[in-house]
């Protein structure tokens, strides 16, 4: 199996340390974190935003439009009020606003060299989990209940998929995870085709969904 920068730690080392060590990550993990936990914070810092100069222009007797409102589909007004945008009774961003934070700071806590114990891989495995669980509850409420498109929303989908997946390598890597050796040898060579196929199916589901508006047709 061919080594890629996804397998070195930090110091340049391979290290495949016991499941119950603390193991750091690769500088590309390390990197791969602090970008896709910095797409989803902004998204999740505009979303807020627009959302509330959305209240304040209604408490003024006024309509605010997004500037990520360029038609009917691609509405991001549609889709931050709605009933969906505030699952918990709040805004949903503000989730993100904590979490994306966190994975950043642990990113940033890789390049300078930490490494964590099994239960915080874990931990974080659940998170994302969550994480990832989520946005696609919201990515089938985009499509098929509202249906409207947020292209802020579309980032914080791709950059939580991306840390989910790789979260997920990391632990199946130092052993955190168990897994057959030949499934484990295959995740790991090809590590780069779940998060494309994905992402993919995504696009085409969307593709696919209002595919009489991207063609210039009628419903």
């Amino acid at each position: 199996m061919t080594t890629s920068a996804l397998d070195r730690d930090t110091d340049g080392a391979e290290r495949d340390g016991p499941a119950t060590g603390a193991v750091g990550g690769s500088r590309a993990f390390a990197w791969l974190l602090v970008i896709t936990g910095a797409a989803g914070l902004l998204a999740s810092w505009v979303i807020t935003i627009d959302k509330l100069k959305i209240l304040e222009a209604k408490v003024e007797g006024k309509t605010f439009t997004p500037g990520c409102s360029l038609n009917p589909i691609v509405s991001c007004g549609n889709i931050m009020e709605s009933a969906q945008a505030k699952a918990f009774g709040f805004p949903n961003p503000m989730i993100g606003l904590v979490a994306y934070g966190v994975i950043i700071a642990v990113g940033m806590g890789l390049l300078a060299g930490a490494r964590f114990r099994r239960w915080y891989w874990l931990g974080m495995e659940a998170g994302c989990l969550f994480g990832v669980g989520f946005v696609t509850w919201l990515q089938y409420e985009s499509l098929y209940v509202i249906g409207s498109l947020c292209l802020w929303c579309c980032l914080a989908w791709v950059a939580t998929i991306v840390m989910f997946w790789y979260v997920t390598v990391q632990n199946l890597r130092h052993g955190f995870i168990p897994a057959p050796e030949g499934l484990k040898r295959g995740l790991l060579e090809f590590h780069w085709v779940v998060p494309v196929l994905w992402i993919g199916v995504i696009g085409m589901l969307i593709l696919t969904k209002w595919w009489w508006f991207w063609t210039g047709g009628t419903a």
